[in-house]
């Protein structure tokens, strides 16, 4: 039976997906921080595959943060927040984060709130 990543993988894999980007970081550069090739870096961020420990605390300390940021507080507590935003799970959704918090006008913002909110039918 073949192995299946768990939930908290894919949590793990997006955390370290959205530190990267927060670093301006591509996936090439983390990789040759860790060591592995960037399809590997991929892989660890999409959950398909597991991260060792070790290599775990390797990018911590390549990113500037703790293995515990990596994780949910409490990752099965029942009616808890979800475990990743749902912004966060895409590139798309984390560029448009770290792009619209980079927009110094407020007015911009808010002008750029209400196009999204029109295109999401809200």
């Amino acid at each position: 039976m073949p192995r299946r990543s768990h939930h908290i993988d894919q949590v793990v894999g997006l955390r370290i997906a959205a530190r990267r980007s927060a670093l301006g970081w591509s996936q090439s550069a983390l990789a040759r921080a860790l060591g592995v090739s960037f399809q590997q870096v991929q892989k660890y961020e999409a959950g398909a595959n597991r991260i060792s420990a070790s290599r775990l605390h390797q990018a911590a300390a390549a990113m500037g943060c703790s293995v515990a940021d990596f994780f949910p507080a409490r990752p099965d507590a029942e009616g808890s927040e979800p475990l990743v935003h749902p912004v966060m799970a895409s590139a798309e959704g984390r560029n448009l984060a770290e792009a619209f918090v980079r927009i110094c006008d407020a007015e911009a913002r808010r002008a750029l709130t209400r196009v999204a909110q029109a295109m999401a039918g809200a």
